[in-house]
């Protein structure tokens, strides 16, 4: 903040500056991470850096890192992560044993199958960091008062006003809750409450005493051993061990988490032992070691093991940053730059979107659950997560759709969004009364994937029956029936939501930099009401959101209404008679049209034609009591049009074929509709959030375009299929990434979507028409695990095989069979 030239900032620390935790820990710092979390650890390692270079000193010493792989999964896992690593500029190779020992000749190599070794990665010294931040700080006019507890936060119209501590009330505009292990409990004392989901951990680590035969302090590199979940460095004249086990234990279970927590946890050797014989193994000089020091401390974690940072959806100018999940100083700069920016500029400016603290529902910020969720998360920190195949086993079964039950006797294998459990696939060989596993991950097809391929056959040449009820569902209305609600939407959507009443609109929601805060379907229910269904992760978001943009005394409301309703899509060329059949007409919608419709003996199911696959079928949102019953009735009814269940894994997979981008995995607040090709859903004729910032793009042209790649000379049942991440070349040149990825079942190939841009040769971002685009001349490659694969470009979705057959009973009419009774 100082940097950025505020200079009236205090801060309320309970004890002492640089008191806490922050001085517990490994004092590494690795660049080894997905993108998002490199980025913000590389303004960390630069702020130090720059620091030092000013004549303080943090001990910061770039020793590199060793990442281990003892099993081929892992060095999958490495392979994929350097390649992304690579192509965006960080210097890391992988290295045999017999390079490994000459990097760090203590080191144990013989179960090793290789490693990553990243030459930057660097260690620091955390308590100096502390101070030298604070000083600084101070230094530039920022107040400190010590010894001094929150004990509430004010608000006023919805925007902080104030702080009452224990020293006094401080009146204020903005106010971060960077409390760590306290974040959670100072949320709840805020009026309303804030949710901030972090719960700490006892994290142990042990230090040796001196070990005769080790070089200088912070020679060697320090070393990730992933698979014996433990990380080892040098430290001073020894070696300092760390990990995070796979039976964790959550501090302070049944009781206050307590200010003085120094003495309230114990050593407990017998817990650390297994991970203390897994070093001894990797480093046998360990053995030697006669009196090492274990070390138990509270360590923040988060629900899903990332930060948490941003602006609190339920206050104004309420930011939070905590959860640090092990490790506080890698991200301590670099989030404190992150949130300092957004304060002072208003909005984030890079991508946050993994980490903003409005990714939760209250569910996560459930005491008990955060006790059982965090210790899971530990138990994750270094384990492999194959894409869409590694569900959490804790805080299950707790947001459920109604059919949660009879699809799980069915066959579903579930995974979670937002706390919801939806169905992933089905397993139709599963037998009854013992509900099926999802089977052990893998970077190759999916083990799962011949159902799948039945699911995708049934979406194209009969009917296909999805839950997804976990979709965001508000309901926004004038209460004075003004058009006070369509000119509110005007100017939140891009496109024209203007319509008739039970016509459906798709439209974005841009910031005023043109990104995507949303990309939704609205519903005009009649002239002064609205039905919008936005992805499921948005429930918290994007009401939020759009609550901030309601003018003062506005007769316009929202209301989530999420649950209030059950979403079954039945996808297919045959989902038209057999909805004529259910609801005893000859059922016809036009696409992106809506009406209500008696299903079974179900009243005033609301019914859309459209469903998120780019295949023929309807959306059904079922008023929750009647959801059974019509479940009920599609599966049996069904059986005479091939009705079958299908999972949202396969809905999936058929979007990305039709390329259907998602918001949050191909849309950002840093993505535009101009760049990801939906252009034709702007309206650059009306006034809209965005408008002046797309104008300028369309007239200047996007320096970024979403295209859909086919991958070529790739055999889907040998090699390792692209996830997600992937760097993507044209003509030898980094390009973009892939966002998303799958199998098109209608051409028969793997398939994705990525951003590409064009540099010029100075590195400056340059146009990226469709011309250069789709350039015949050009040569594509996607870089998976190190290996290049030709690839063909789209802009739009490729042609796909057809089942004419199929095709002739969307046509057909519906007739009411007639039934002839004989009375004697």
């Amino acid at each position: 903040l100082v940097q950025n030239g505020l200079k009236d900032v205090v801060v309320l620390e309970q004890g002492s500056i640089c008191g806490g935790t922050s001085h517990f820990g490994s004092g590494t710092l690795g660049l080894f991470k997905p993108l998002a979390e490199k980025n913000i650890i590389s303004n960390s390692v630069h702020l130090y850096q720059k620091l030092q270079e000013q004549g303080h000193d943090l001990g910061l010493k770039h020793v590199g890192s060793l990442n281990l792989a003892q099993t081929q999964d892992r060095m999958i896992f490495l392979k994929r992560r350097m390649s992304c690593q690579v192509a965006t500029g960080l210097q890391c190779e992988l290295v045999g044993p017999n390079e490994l020992k000459r990097l760090h000749p203590y080191l144990n190599t013989d179960d090793l199958v290789g490693a990553a070794w990243v030459p930057g990665d660097a260690v620091c010294n955390p308590m100096a960091i502390c101070h030298t931040l604070a000083t600084l700080a101070a230094q530039g006019g920022v107040r400190y008062f010590e010894n001094c507890t929150v004990d509430k936060v004010l608000a006023k119209n919805g925007r902080v006003s104030g702080v009452e501590s224990s020293l006094g009330t401080i009146y204020c505009e903005t106010f971060v809750n960077c409390a760590g292990m306290w974040a959670r409990d100072l949320g709840l004392r805020s009026a309303p409450q804030v949710r901030v989901p972090a719960y700490p951990v006892q994290h142990f680590i042990v230090m040796t005493e001196p070990l005769a035969g080790l070089p200088p302090p912070d020679s060697l590199p320090y070393i990730r051993d992933y698979d014996s979940n433990t990380f080892i460095r040098q430290y001073n004249s020894g070696i300092m061990v760390g990990g995070f086990e796979r039976n964790a234990k959550a501090a302070f279970v049944g009781e206050k988490i307590p200010f003085q927590w120094q003495d309230k946890l114990a050593q407990d050797w017998d817990h650390f032992m297994p991970l203390w014989e897994a070093a001894k193994e990797r480093i046998p000089l360990l053995h030697i070691s006669k009196n090492p020091v274990l070390a138990n401390a509270p360590d923040n974690f988060t629900p899903n093991g990332k930060w948490i940072l941003g602006e609190a959806p339920e206050v104004d100018n309420y930011f939070v940053a905590v959860g640090m999940n092990g490790n506080s100083l890698q991200g301590a700069g670099g989030i404190g730059k992150a949130v300092a920016d957004w304060i002072v500029e208003g909005v984030p400016n890079q991508e946050l979107l993994p980490f903003e603290v409005n990714r939760f529902v209250d569910i996560h910020n459930n005491r008990r659950y955060l006790q059982q969720r965090v210790v899971e998360i530990v138990e994750r920190h270094y384990a492999i997560e194959f894409p869409t195949q590694s569900e959490y086993q804790t805080g299950r079964r707790t947001r459920c759709s109604p059919l949660y039950s009879v699809l799980e006797t069915r066959g579903a294998v579930f995974g979670v969004r937002m706390g919801y459990e939806r169905p992933l696939y089905f397993d139709t060989s599963s037998k009854k009364g013992k509900p099926p596993k999802m089977p052990e991950g893998t970077y190759y097809k999916p083990k799962f994937f011949d159902f799948m391929l039945a699911e995708n056959i049934a979406c194209r040449e009969g009917v296909g029956i999805i839950d997804m009820s976990s979709f965001s569902k508000i309901e926004i209305k004038s209460t004075d029936h003004s058009r006070a609600v369509v000119d509110y939407l005007q100017k939140m959507c891009s496109n024209d939501v203007d319509i008739a009443a039970g016509g459906i609109v798709h439209t974005g929601m841009q910031n005023d930099q043109g990104g995507f805060e949303n990309d939704c379907i609205l519903v005009r229910l009649s002239e002064y009401s609205y039905f919008m269904v936005s992805p499921t992760n948005q429930q918290i978001r994007i009401y939020e959101w759009m609550r901030r943009y309601l003018p003062p005394g506005s007769p316009v409301v929202l209301n989530d209404v999420t649950s209030m309703y059950t979403v079954i899509n039945i996808v297919g060329p045959k989902a038209r008679p057999l909805l004529s059949e259910l609801s005893n007409t000859d059922f016809f919608l036009k696409p992106f049209t809506c009406k209500y419709v008696d299903v079974g003996y179900a009243s005033d199911v609301m019914v859309m034609a459209l469903t998120h696959t780019g295949e023929p079928g309807y959306c059904l949102y079922v008023p929750s009591e009647y959801a059974l019953h019509v479940y009920g009735k599609l599966i049996t009814v069904g059986r005479d049009y091939g009705a079958r269940d299908v999972g949202v894994l396969t809905q999936r997979f058929m979007r990305i074929e039709k390329f259907i981008p998602l918001w949050a995995e191909d849309l950002t607040s840093m993505t535009t509709p101009l760049e990801a090709g939906s252009a034709l859903r702007v309206k650059m004729d009306k006034d809209f959030i965005g408008q002046a910032a797309l104008q300028r793009q369309k007239e200047q042209g996007v320096t970024q375009r979403l295209v859909l790649f086919e991958l070529e000379e790739i055999d889907p049942d040998k090699d390792i299929w692209p996830w997600g991440n992937e760097p993507v070349y044209r003509n030898g040149e980094f390009v973009g990434s892939v966002t998303s990825a799958g199998y098109g079942f209608g051409i028969e190939k793997l398939i994705c979507l990525a951003f590409i841009r064009r540099y010029s040769k100075d590195g400056q971002r340059e146009i990226v028409s469709t011309e250069y685009a789709t350039d015949p001349s050009a040569v594509y490659h996607v870089d998976i695990c190190g290996k290049r694969f030709r690839a063909k470009a789209h802009v739009s979705a490729p042609p796909s095989s057809t089942l004419s057959s199929a095709e002739e009973d969307t046509v057909r009419p519906y007739r009411p069979k007639v039934v002839t009774s004989h009375v004697s």
